[in-house]
């Protein structure tokens, strides 16, 4: 669940980088100034970030190198978070409340997408398979135990 996000938002800015490239411009201004040769404005940075989270978001939900996709997700939210949701430079209240609300749900994804790089076992069963084999062994567990108890 936690990869639908980039794997949608990421096919977007791949599609269509449009008003996101308007605000990834600055980024990219900083980027020409150290290194002048590259060809870098904000919408090769916006296709970038969403082919980066496009390729994240894949590899996350389907199992492949799961720590590795957390870690590149984890790594893109940041700078995207701090380009395109400037709630302090907001001065209409509602608007500042929804740039606020999307900084802070960024900021936590980021912080979801950290833990899932420490995960021992990133190959796992699904956690309702896990569930489901508890309860079986907890079931033959209590059967062992009564067969005990009879014999």
């Amino acid at each position: 669940m936690l990869a639908s996000m980039f794997v949608y938002g990421g096919a977007m800015a791949l599609k269509s980088p449009g008003p996101r490239a308007q605000k990834a411009q600055p980024t990219a201004d900083l980027i020409k100034k150290v290194a002048p040769e590259l060809p870098v404005n904000g919408s090769n940075l916006t296709r970038l970030n969403g082919a980066v989270q496009l390729a994240g978001g894949l590899a996350l939900a389907t199992g492949r190198f799961p720590r590795i996709a957390a870690f590149a997700l984890a790594a893109t939210l940041p700078p995207t978070t701090v380009a395109g949701h400037r709630y302090w430079d907001e001065t209409d209240p509602a608007a500042r409340a929804n740039q606020r609300i999307h900084f802070l749900k960024n900021m936590s994804m980021t912080g979801g997408l950290l833990m899932a790089t420490l995960d021992p076992d990133p190959h796992k069963k699904f956690i309702g398979r896990r569930a489901k084999d508890k309860v079986t062994e907890a079931a033959s567990s209590v059967a062992d135990q009564l067969d005990h108890i009879r014999s």
